[in-house]
C-alpha cells in the first residue's frame, strides 16, 4: 500500500461539540468582530436568531478540538515543527447558534508529493452537521517539510 493509499484510507474519529457562548463572545472580540448577532443575545434575537450566531471562520476553532488530531501525521511519518498552514476554506449551508450541537466527520481526501518527496501536501475535509442536516463543509491542507535526503 502506498502512503496516499494508507492516508486515504486513515479513519479520523467523528466528535461533537457544543457551541458555548463565551467561546463565540471571546472570538469575535479577538477578531474584532462588535455585530450585536455575534456578541449579544438580545441582539441576536432582535435579529430571530436563537441565540448568538456563529461566525463563519468559528468552525476552525471547534475543529481544534477533535480527538487524536495527529493521527493523520503519524501514518504521514511527519511532525508538528514540519507542518505549514497552506490553506483554509470553507463551504456553509446552514447557520450555527450558541447552544447547537454539531457533530464533526473529518476525513483525509488527498495527499501528493513534490520535489522528490522533499515537500508534500496533505489536505482534511471535514463535515459539520447538526442533527443530520449538513451545516458547513472545512478543507484544510498543510504542507510538510521533508528533511533533505
Amino acid at each position: 500500500m502506498t502512503l496516499r493509499e494508507a492516508l486515504l484510507a486513515t479513519e479520523l474519529t467523528p466528535f461533537s461539540v457544543v457551541v458555548e457562548r463565551g467561546q463565540l463572545q471571546f472570538f469575535a472580540e479577538a477578531i474584532g468582530e462588535r455585530a450585536a448577532v455575534y456578541v449579544d443575545i438580545d441582539g441576536a434575537r432582535a435579529a430571530n436568531y436563537p441565540d448568538l450566531l456563529v461566525p463563519p471562520t468559528f468552525f476552525f476553532s471547534l475543529e481544534l478540538q477533535r480527538p487524536d488530531p495527529h493521527a493523520a501525521l503519524r501514518v504521514a511519518g511527519a511532525q508538528q515543527s514540519q507542518l505549514l498552514h497552506a490553506g483554509q476554506s470553507f463551504e456553509y449551508h446552514r447557520l450555527a447558534f450558541a447552544g447547537d450541537e454539531l457533530q464533526f466527520t473529518p476525513r483525509i481526501t488527498d495527499y501528493y508529493e513534490k520535489k522528490g518527496g522533499a515537500l508534500a501536501f496533505l489536505t482534511r475535509t471535514t463535515s459539520v452537521s447538526r442533527q443530520g442536516e449538513p451545516v458547513a463543509e472545512l478543507v484544510n491542507q498543510v504542507a510538510i517539510r521533508r528533511p533533505a535526503g
